[in-house]
């Protein structure tokens, strides 16, 4: 461990035991470094590192502090880490995915208020009125999961599950532009999952949530390794641009992302 790794750890320490709670200002530079034995040099190292790590945060003119230590904050780092997964670990993710979210699923069914449910049905209705449109449908789609994994009450799932869905959306929109058939089925299994949310019936709701997403996963993995993905040029970029203008929309921006996390299944279906 090196020196300013175990700064880091002194200073969690403190966190960890309750010197310093969620929302507490840390004690002056010279002081706190004194206490712990460490150079002011290495202290501003560890706090650097800490600051990151969203544990601490700085306001400039007052001081350092530490953060709420909730799990929005200290899981955000999350999200930028899961972006840069490489290769097909979007299959890995679906994985995860597909263990948790019919889990938190059930949790809603019992947890999920009136309100979160008329959310979680205004995007369904959503998603019906954008059939044809595959990226306008994947974004309702993304917002139902959404409203419906905040439905647990359990930030730390939600923010967990929104990170790692969150990387499987292009993925997830791919799928909408070349299986014609996608789109009815996607809303059927939303509507399946409503319902048994409605019905507050959390056997159901996790059978019906196991369900869609398993049917996803297993049409990424029958797919996946087959091509490039559009975003990333080639003849089947070439085709789905061309069909997706002469339908008189706009195809979606190249990402260099979508190169090493998904190809593309076979070209020209729709």
């Amino acid at each position: 461990m090196s020196l300013t790794d175990r700064a880091i750890s002194r200073i969690r320490q403190l966190i960890r035991d309750g010197e310093l709670p969620p929302g507490s200002k840390l004690p002056p530079e010279q002081q706190l470094a004194a206490s712990l034995g460490l150079s002011r040099n290495l202290l501003r190292e560890a706090v650097k590192a800490l600051v990151v790590a969203r544990v601490l945060e700085i306001r400039r003119g007052d001081g350092t502090y530490v953060t709420s230590l909730e799990p929005a904050v200290l899981l955000a780092g999350l999200a930028g880490a899961v972006e840069l997964l490489q290769g097909e670990t979007v299959l890995e993710l679906m994985e995860a995915r597909r263990l948790l979210e019919p889990a938190a699923t059930a949790l809603a069914a019992d947890r999920i208020t009136d309100e979160e449910l008329a959310e979680v049905g205004r995007h369904l209705s959503a998603m019906r009125q954008a059939r044809d449109d595959a990226e306008l449908m994947n974004r309702h789609d993304a917002a139902f999961h959404r409203a419906v994994i905040r439905g647990t009450h359990n930030e730390t799932l939600t923010t967990l599950l929104e990170h790692i869905a969150g990387r499987t959306l292009r993925a997830r929109l791919w799928r909408g532009l070349v299986d014609v058939a996608a789109a009815d089925r996607t809303i059927a299994e939303h509507e399946a999952i409503h319902q048994a949310l409605l019905a507050r019936d959390a056997a159901l709701a996790q059978a019906a949530a196991l369900i869609h997403v398993s049917t996803t996963e297993r049409w990424l993995r029958e797919h996946l390794p087959e091509r490039e993905h559009p975003a990333a040029g080639g003849p089947a970029a070439a085709a789905v641009r061309e069909q997706r203008a002469a339908a008189g929309r706009r195809p979606p921006p190249p990402d260099d992302r979508s190169r090493t996390v998904l190809s593309t299944g076979p070209a020209g279906r729709r």
